[in-house]
């Protein structure tokens, strides 16, 4: 492995943190998350037309850029660093491998080019907010009950006279109330013969002409969901939910009698829990550069804080004990940092290197909270969005010591286990 990076993934990283920081500064990201498509249409004609980064791990002939997955790791690990919120990993990371893995031939022709220039925008959808189960990251997706296993619940997929229709509800999904495609695991054949297959949904002629708050009353706590009132596509309904994470948009997806339409050949040597393993490794990779982008933006803006801030006539980072604590913190962002990038070459260790940059983005978070003082702990501050991140992150890639365990079974260090446990990413 050869850990020096190429003129060009240089100048990736370069172009990227410039632009990021003129047009993602903190006021620019609250006021994105805020809008009804939860980020900067305007910014993310920008990255996709301008610099091209859906297509960046596409292949040439639908458009891309024909880079490796080290260049996605890096463009994300910028936007990690500025917490941006895009349809980039929802659509680049997670959705196009499995159109390009599992596509037909024409579907890919009509689809990737789209992705790739940031016209179109997806989503993956699986049952029950199960993404890291479904993923294969926190067990073993073909044993795991996540989609339903053909018995009530998850979402079901029956062919008709007029094709293929979807009935069942997903929640927790990554950019899905504003996502122009929806790709969507559902199961099929009944109980006796039940496989899962992934489905597309074409969401894009939603026009939303009003858009309502709904307040929810969950344990005596109330939140705001944003719904989409008008719906383009027969039965199909998108609900924007409150996240613990803004930066982050979630939405429940309700299919009530669904037109879709099936991805790939319906064949019985489709393998789709495979597609969506192999997926989910790279995307584990871009995930933890992405996470170790945001432990190192947090970092920096601690060292800046402690070398203004003053006490007892001296700048706080001065002090002998805030030095080991800073020094701490970048010893553990530096080896995530290295991890990640092993990933990013090798997907294999991809969720152990996610496991590692989500417990740093969560240690560095947490201590420049303490290292701000009493600003640390404010609304107006950014300090709490770093938290936040770290923390939706690990629920909805991890938890941590679920992907060590499940690697760690993989790895095959307990011996045989039962495949309960190989399903559940847990040694007995």
């Amino acid at each position: 492995m050869d850990a020096a990076f190429t003129a060009e993934q240089d100048e990736i990283r370069r172009t990227l943190r410039d632009l990021l920081a003129r047009h993602a500064g903190p006021g620019e990201v609250r006021a994105a998350v805020r809008t009804a498509e939860g980020h900067d249409p305007a910014l993310w004609r920008r990255l996709a037309q301008g610099l091209g980064l859906p297509g960046l791990a596409l292949p040439e002939e639908y458009g891309g850029a024909g880079c490796t997955p080290t260049e996605l790791a890096l463009a994300c690990e910028e936007t990690g660093r500025a917490l941006l919120s895009s349809p980039l990993l929802a659509t680049a990371v997670l959705a196009a491998p499995l159109i390009t893995a599992l596509g037909t031939p024409s579907q890919r022709a009509e689809l990737l080019p789209r992705i790739a220039d940031g016209t179109l925008t997806a989503a993956l959808a699986v049952p029950g907010g199960s993404t890291a189960a479904a993923l294969g990251l926190t067990g073993d997706n073909r044993a795991a009950p996540w989609s339903g296993g053909g018995r009530a619940g998850g979402i079901q997929a029956r062919h008709g006279d007029g094709g293929w229709r979807l009935y069942g509800e997903a929640d927790r999904v990554l950019d899905g109330h504003s996502a122009g495609l929806l790709l969507v695991a559902a199961h099929t054949g009944g109980y006796p013969r039940s496989r899962t297959l992934l489905f597309l949904v074409r969401a894009e002629l939603q026009v939303p002409t009003e858009l309502q708050v709904r307040a929810e009353v969950s344990g005596g706590a109330s939140t705001e969901a944003f719904t989409d009132a008008s719906s383009g596509t027969e039965g199909l309904t998108r609900t924007r939910l409150t996240s613990l994470d803004e930066t982050r948009p979630l939405a429940r997806v309700e299919l009530r009698d669904t037109p879709a339409v099936l991805l790939g050949a319906d064949t019985e040597t489709v393998d789709v829990c495979g597609a969506l393993a192999a997926t989910g490794r790279t995307a584990a990779a871009v995930l933890a550069a992405e996470a170790v982008g945001a432990a190192a933006g947090a970092l920096e803006r601690t060292v800046a804080y402690v070398k203004e801030r003053e006490q007892f006539g001296r700048a706080i980072g001065s002090f002998q004990a805030v030095k080991h604590r800073l020094a701490d913190l970048y010893v553990r962002v530096e080896a995530a940092r290295s991890a990640a990038y092993y990933a990013a070459w090798d997907p294999a260790a991809g969720p152990l290197a996610l496991a590692q940059a989500l417990e740093t983005a969560r240690t560095v978070a947490g201590e420049a909270v303490q290292l701000h003082g009493g600003i640390g702990f404010t609304w107006e501050h950014e300090a709490h969005l770093y938290v936040k991140r770290a923390a939706a992150d690990e629920l909805l890639f991890g938890p941590v010591h679920r992907l060590r365990d499940h690697a760690a079974v993989r790895a095959g260090l307990f011996g045989d286990v039962p495949a309960q446990a190989l399903a559940h990413g847990a040694a007995v």
